[in-house]
């Protein structure tokens, strides 16, 4: 038997009682380090605006998101506790590399930092988005928790937009490497 006959015959894997919990490990500890690269962004840009003149109105803006994004952080810190779901093992990278890309961001000027929010906020409303459908009948607290942190998210992208976001020096490539990394960033999140 050729071997594309052998694999079509070969038996589909059966779903073991585990996996649903598995998936739902997933999502959890995904959204966690997202959560969490999203506080550390928004520190690295403050950080940066906090040193120049001028600065108190982003610096402002930026700290209301912040704020809202430890409120998620919060939450998701206490349902990892409760439902025994480990962190990311990347915790620690993505701690790193959120404050770099903020600060780097900022350091481009504020139209950068904006143009950082919106590509972030555009690939985690979409990932959100996803979840929400997923677990709507399963977890329907989780996915209500999940609405209103993506309303926030969307909110985010909408004042980035507001303040100039597009018009940020290399938008569209800056743009495509955030949302590239962000991407990535997901897949190895919800795995290890």
């Amino acid at each position: 038997m050729s071997e594309p006959q052998a694999a079509r015959s070969a038996p589909l894997p059966r779903p073991g009682m585990g996996v649903v919990r598995q998936r739902l490990e997933e999502i959890l500890r995904v959204d966690h380090a997202g959560e969490l690269a999203a506080v550390q962004i928004y520190r690295g840009q403050r950080a940066v605006f906090a040193a120049g003149k001028d600065r108190q109105a982003i610096e402002g803006q930026l700290g209301a998101m912040e704020a809202q994004e430890a409120v998620h952080l919060a939450a998701f810190d206490r349902i990892l506790t409760d439902r025994q779901v480990r962190p990311t093992a990347f915790a620690p990278v993505w701690r790193m590399a959120g404050f770099a890309l903020g600060a780097g961001t900022a350091l481009l000027g504020e139209k950068a930092a904006h143009a950082c929010t919106e590509a972030v906020e555009s690939v985690i409303e979409q990932h959100y988005a996803d979840q929400i459908a997923e677990l709507e009948k399963r977890e329907p607290a989780l996915a209500a928790d999940l609405v209103r942190f993506r309303d926030d998210e969307l909110a985010h992208r909408d004042e980035a937009l507001a303040h100039g976001a597009k018009d940020a020096p290399a938008y569209p490539l800056l743009s495509a490497v955030i949302r590239a990394g962000c991407k990535a960033a997901i897949r190895v999140s919800e795995k290890l």
